[in-house]
């Protein structure tokens, strides 16, 4: 017998949310570290939100 599940879509949405976080910090780190962006709040959520929107838009 064989079962199938997504999963429900809010862990899905969070899960994306958190690793888009983490994936835009590093990449705001690492630009600021190489001095071409500033390491702010603005930056990492900016970044954050681009990831999680065009992941969002691929994976759905």
């Amino acid at each position: 017998m064989e079962t199938r599940s997504d999963g429900d879509p809010r862990v899905l949405f969070a899960m994306n949310i958190i690793l888009s976080a983490v994936f835009g910090t590093g990449i705001i780190w690492g630009l600021s570290f190489i001095e071409i962006a500033t390491f702010s709040p603005i930056n990492v959520v900016t970044l954050t939100l681009i990831i999680a929107a065009v992941t969002y838009a691929i994976v759905m």
